[in-house]
């Protein structure tokens, strides 16, 4: 994937995504092609260098268990968006905005293990809901009798042992501190929070900084 500098995912950001990580898309490289699955996964921080994504599959998707033959692939997007120069202050300004689309996407490399294993899969399980549900909500101790074991031997645990990750956020960083905060508005209205939050949060400080670094290339001073 290609990164320039100043979309560059910041590493306390990456963390974040992968921390909440949500649906993301596993692709897998087979002899026969690629395949490919949406999945909810869960960033486990303690295995190797770079930690692991665990989740399951169902028992029928062959992606577990025909061996691959390259690095596999976890494609996470927390969000994206039109862009429409119609909210941007710059198109009264001086009119020269395009429409674009904006996004974060983080694109996790590694090796894919399958948990053919109850054990293992049920703690999967527990950790993934756990991690949804929150204090004081469903539990797989909740169903009655051996539902939840039965349940178990449909799906097989899953765990992409990272070897490295990509990470871009497309968000605005090169435009201006107003059209930032005006496109951060713009999103919070179409119910996109998580999106116009990274516009606060991040972008605009970042496109901040690049304004004053313009201002100061112009005047011919350097900012301490």
């Amino acid at each position: 994937m290609e990164v320039p500098a100043h979309f560059a995912m910041p590493d306390d950001q990456l963390r974040s995504v992968l921390e909440q990580l949500g649906v993301a898309d596993l692709v897998t490289v087979h002899a026969d092609g690629l395949l490919a699955t949406p999945l909810p996964l869960l960033f486990d921080p303690e295995p190797g260098e770079h930690g692991a994504l665990i989740g399951h599959v169902a028992r029928n998707n062959r992606q577990w268990s025909t061996p691959t033959t390259a690095e596999s692939l976890v494609i996470a997007r927390p969000t994206d968006h039109y862009v429409s120069p119609a909210w941007l202050p710059s198109k009264t300004e001086h009119g020269q905005v395009v429409p674009t689309w904006d996004y974060l996407t983080v694109h996790v490399y590694g090796d894919l293990v399958a948990h053919d294993d109850p054990a293992w899969t049920r703690e999967a399980v527990r950790r993934l809901t756990e991690r949804h549900e929150g204090a004081g909500g469903w539990t797989v101790e909740d169903p009655p009798g051996d539902y939840v074991e039965r349940m178990l031997r449909a799906i097989v645990g899953i765990e992409l042992r990272i070897t490295r990750i990509e990470a871009k956020a497309k968000m605005a960083q090169n435009k201006t501190p107003a059209d930032v905060a005006a496109l951060a508005t713009a999103l919070r209205e179409h119910g996109d929070e998580r999106g116009a939050a990274y516009l606060t949060d991040v972008s605009l400080p970042a496109a901040r900084r690049r304004a004053d670094l313009l201002t100061d290339l112009r005047s011919g001073t350097t900012r301490r």
